[in-house]
């Protein structure tokens, strides 16, 4: 089914906007979900007697959920209606995050943030889908930051309040927060995401055959790679507060508050820029994105600083939006798959980020290097996007 196609029935602007609404507090559960082991690795590392970079890998498990959840229940759902998946895949969200509360160890951890991440890139997928085929297409990009508005917001509040509850009624008490706001979102999808019983299936086969597009890769690559970088620096939040910016835990929730106000400013503003100026939006979040990790290098020494720098790097989300809608356009025939293949790219990224991190600093390379380690990065995407402007098919 094309993402422009028009809805048989006309919703209101209350209705698109209550159907948004429900989608994006999934994608709230599922940032909070996502980022909440980021605040709390300090006290997961006491709790369970590990080191920071060992709980970075229950991090990058989850993400490799995401990576091989994204495209596999894309593909087994697409004889599905999409409200039927979202609800679905919610649901495995609010068993995975449930059963991490009861981890009983390291090795559970790990398994069940697995878990977690299977529904994340799928659900993210769909609810692009369907936000970006109630709006013009020249409105597409805002539909979809819209929804990812959840995300980012909890990025700015989710994340931080999850820390807060972790760090005084214990780290079990964030996953179950997030179990239960999927819950919220099951009821509210089932209500107000309209039911479409003449909606045109995806053929697996073709969403596959899409998948034989250069300029699709190289989106991806993008993604996996240019991405990185925010989450080398984020993932190792927490402590480089305390070993760095040599501040209290409690100011742990402050620094995730400003990462995810950039977040929200950087969300709006990759929508924005999209709309506006299309492919060439990303090379302009990528050379960004290369400067304000640099920058995070020199910040993280004092307080006010860090919290400006790690709201910059937070603008990095911009490239979210912008790279969704790409690749929904190239591989029009498969919106679904290429629309949570991106997620699956960002947590590869997200994989990727941590592992980076994880090493340079087990090296002795200090907390601050994951900021060049990250503009590394970020300038290996960069080159990804010069080479896909180059190709046939880039703009």
């Amino acid at each position: 089914m094309s993402v422009h196609e028009v809805p048989p029935v006309a919703l209101s602007k209350g209705e698109i906007g209550k159907m948004e609404a429900a989608m994006a507090l999934g994608s709230f559960a599922i940032g909070t979900g996502e980022f909440a082991i980021m605040g709390l690795m300090p006290d997961i590392a006491a709790n369970l007697h590990l080191s920071e970079p060992q709980v970075g890998h229950a991090i990058s498990a989850y993400a490799l959920g995401v990576v091989v959840g994204a495209p596999a229940l894309a593909i087994l759902g697409a004889k599905l209606l999409r409200k039927h998946m979202l609800l679905l895949l919610m649901a495995l969200y609010a068993i995975g995050n449930l059963a991490t509360a009861f981890a009983p160890s390291f090795a559970g951890l790990v398994a069940f943030r697995f878990i977690s991440g299977l529904p994340h890139g799928a659900y993210f997928g769909i609810a692009a889908v369907v936000a970006s085929s109630m709006v013009p297409s020249n409105q597409r990009a805002g539909a979809v930051a819209r929804v990812m508005m959840g995300l980012t917001l909890a990025m700015l509040l989710g994340n931080p309040v999850a820390t807060f509850l972790g760090q005084y009624f214990g780290w079990r008490s964030a996953f179950l927060l997030v179990g239960l706001i999927a819950l919220c979102t099951i009821a509210l999808v089932w209500h107000y995401v309209p039911q479409r019983s003449d909606e045109v299936r995806s053929d697996p086969r073709k969403e596959l055959k899409a998948f034989t597009l250069p300029q699709v890769w190289m989106a991806l690559g993008i993604a996996s790679i240019g991405f990185a970088g925010m989450f080398c620096v984020f993932s190792y939040l927490a402590p480089t507060m305390l070993e760095v910016t040599r501040v209290a835990p409690q100011w742990i929730p402050f620094g995730l508050a400003a990462f995810g106000l950039g977040g929200i400013i950087g969300n709006i503003a990759g929508g924005k820029l999209f709309d506006r100026l299309q492919f060439r939006a990303v090379g302009i979040v990528l050379v960004w994105s290369t400067a304000v990790l640099v920058f995070f290098t020199f910040a993280a020494h004092s307080l006010w600083t860090l919290l400006l720098g790690i709201g910059l790097v937070g603008t990095m989300i911009a490239l979210a939006a912008p790279l969704q809608i790409r690749l929904m356009d190239i591989a029009h025939e498969a919106p679904s798959l290429a629309a949570a293949s991106n997620h699956a790219a960002f947590n590869l990224a997200n994989a990727l980020g941590p592992w980076f991190g994880g090493m340079a600093i087990s090296a002795g390379l200090g907390w601050t290097s994951t900021g060049y380690i990250g503009a590394a990065a970020a300038l290996v995407g960069l080159g990804i996007y010069a080479v896909a402007r180059r190709m046939k098919g880039g703009q």
